[in-house]
């Protein structure tokens, strides 16, 4: 799931950490699979360059990568097609979710359903991408180099923006510069944590009712865990009294709990 990183900041996820390694390593190589089909040689092939990136700032095996660059090279590519979905959450929140899927109907079905569980909706192409702005996001830890380095550094590689929170440093880019600020950036301060494009909202909703928040984090958190999804955008902020609530006990066990003994998720149709 990928997704922006306000929405990162909230999820609070159980699970085993090879688990979400895994995950992570499965979404990598799909979006390797489709980055080779323009070329094995990351020099011509910005896309490949990205991705490659990417696996190596999360450690993917040598020997995974190798795998489906040779695949492509022997002229079995994959199948896979680029998708998105966009639609509406609990509170009129906005979503966007885009996948890679070698199957549309079985995607939009599991997308469909998870909305309709949590009280969403799915909307058309474009009912809310129109809210967002598809930008590019570098992260790097925080204690990389000082507030004003990381600026002045940012900004003259080309990056337009530069935000950060207690542990990152969020630097961010136009989609068609994206690739060159990263390699820039590599070379002057090595790996990235993280890069990637994401969308943006252009402003966000606060969402400060509990069953409502609760019901955007179990409808984000089951997009997120569909195997196609890639990533999940939202323009929400939950008010810093119901994330304590919410997300300082068992996370998504106890959104769960919090809706079912509110008649808010049954075996029928959601009350929100």
């Amino acid at each position: 799931m990928a997704g922006h990183s306000k929405f990162k900041n909230i999820m609070h996820r159980k699970g085993a950490q090879d688990a979400r390694r895994a995950k992570k390593f499965a979404r990598l190589t799909k979006e390797l699979q489709v980055a080779v089909r323009s070329g094995t040689d990351p020099s011509s092939n910005p896309r490949l360059r990205s991705a490659l990136s990417a696996c190596r700032a999360v450690n993917m095996p040598k020997d995974n990568i190798e795998r489906v660059i040779k695949k492509e090279e022997d002229g079995e590519s994959s199948n896979l097609e680029e998708v998105r979905y966009e639609g509406y959450a609990p509170g009129g929140v906005a979503l966007i979710v885009d996948a890679l899927t070698d199957n549309r109907n079985r995607t939009a079905a599991e997308v469909r359903s998870s909305f309709a569980k949590y009280g969403g909706n799915l909307g058309e192409t474009g009912s809310v991408s129109y809210l967002f702005n598809n930008v590019g996001q570098i992260l790097y830890q925080k204690n990389i180099k000082s507030d004003d380095e990381i600026f002045d550094i940012a900004i003259e590689v080309g990056a337009n923006d530069v935000k950060s929170d207690d542990t990152n440093y969020e630097i961010i880019t136009s989609v068609y510069e994206f690739n060159n600020v990263r390699e820039k950036l590599e070379s002057l301060l090595g790996p990235t944590e993280q890069a990637e494009l994401i969308w943006c909202p252009e402003n966000y909703i606060e969402i400060d009712d509990e069953k409502k928040a609760a019901s955007i984090l179990k409808l984000l958190d089951t997009l997120d865990n569909c195997e196609d999804v890639q990533g999940v955008y939202g323009n929400f902020e939950i008010n810093e009294e119901s994330k304590s609530i919410l997300l300082t006990t068992d996370g998504m066990e106890f959104c769960e709990k919090l809706l079912k003994e509110n008649g808010i998720i049954k075996e029928g149709k959601p009350k929100i």
